[in-house]
């Protein structure tokens, strides 16, 4: 019995290669700011990967073409308007996240330490009982806690905008079954 084997056809690459840079990178223009590279409107340099792989499909980045790049400049002053209220909206969050004071119940040998640990997820876990939406990456743990106690964690909502949140760690409540 003899079996046909059709050929593999490649398809014709469809990517277009973006514009490179004057080190080599490719040249975006940013739609939104992007923590650690660079504001709304900025002309960047990345890595294609980069590029190709975060910045462009997650729309937060488009080709830099001088057609953009006027675009912007034109409207340049709206958008630091749009992005001055942003951030004051993004300040008024964080004053308000700064008020709270949250709770987290762990099980704790007598002597106070944690039998597991309590970690960014538990803290955003515990904030979304109270309403309020942060994200992992936006919590600022310089580790694990590990004891019981009252902590200050460090959050980031923008690369402008910081604030600090009280965590209480406390034991949690055993129900005797006498």
């Amino acid at each position: 019995m003899k079996t046909k084997h059709k050929k593999l056809q490649r398809l014709p690459h469809r990517i277009k290669r973006l514009p490179t840079g004057p080190r080599g990178g490719v040249e975006l223009l940013l739609i939104h700011g992007v923590e650690d590279l660079g504001h709304q409107g900025d002309v960047v340099e990345v890595k294609p990967g980069y590029a190709y792989n975060y910045l462009l499909p997650h729309g937060m980045a488009t080709l830099a073409s001088d057609h953009h790049k006027r675009m912007v400049e034109k409207h340049r002053v709206k958008l630091q308007a749009l992005e001055k209220v942003h951030q004051a909206n993004l300040r008024k969050k964080a004053t308000e996240i700064a008020k709270q004071s949250i709770t987290i119940e762990a099980n704790a040998t007598e002597d106070g330490h944690l039998y597991g640990s309590v970690g960014a997820v538990d803290i955003v876990a515990a904030l979304k009982k109270v309403d309020i939406q942060l994200n992992l990456d936006q919590i600022r743990l310089e580790g694990v806690l590990k004891e019981l106690g009252l902590y200050t964690v460090k959050f980031r909502l923008s690369t402008e905008v910081e604030g600090e949140l009280k965590v209480w760690v406390v034991p949690t409540v055993g129900t005797d079954d006498k």
